[in-house]
């Protein structure tokens, strides 16, 4: 059991993101983890997490993490005091990548310095 606690953390994770068809064996040693994350910026969290228990590349951990939303990056809901660039700036770790936001969401956005709480925006995959 000493695998599964290292990984404690990753399979709260789990839990709080609500990842479907979640399932994790311990096998000589190695923790087996699968599921499927909403989107791909929730896999990337949850292998975020695995690496910073584990390192860079663990061995004792296997993880098989699909993505069931592959059109978009993330979802987000406009929060109070969200701008477009603090918004980029979670997702993507660049504020100035807002216009790949607004660019996305031009059917609800008409300014891109103008969103209101409330709104869901879409998080474009970035090439």
């Amino acid at each position: 059991m000493m695998v599964k606690a290292k990984y404690q953390n990753v399979l709260d994770l789990g839990e709080k993101l609500n990842i479907q068809n979640g399932d994790v064996k311990e096998e000589n040693g190695v923790l087996h983890v699968r599921g499927t994350a909403t989107n791909q910026y929730e896999k990337n969290q949850l292998w975020d997490a695995i690496k910073a228990a584990g390192g860079e590349n663990p061995g004792d951990i296997v993880a098989d993490i699909k993505v069931a939303d592959t059109s978009v990056y993330a979802r987000h809901t406009v929060a109070s005091g969200d701008t477009l660039g603090k918004i980029a700036k979670h997702y993507y770790g660049d504020a100035m990548k807002y216009k790949e936001i607004f660019e996305a969401n031009k059917d609800i956005l008409k300014n891109p310095d103008v969103i209101h709480p409330d709104q869901e925006l879409v998080i474009p995959n970035l090439g």
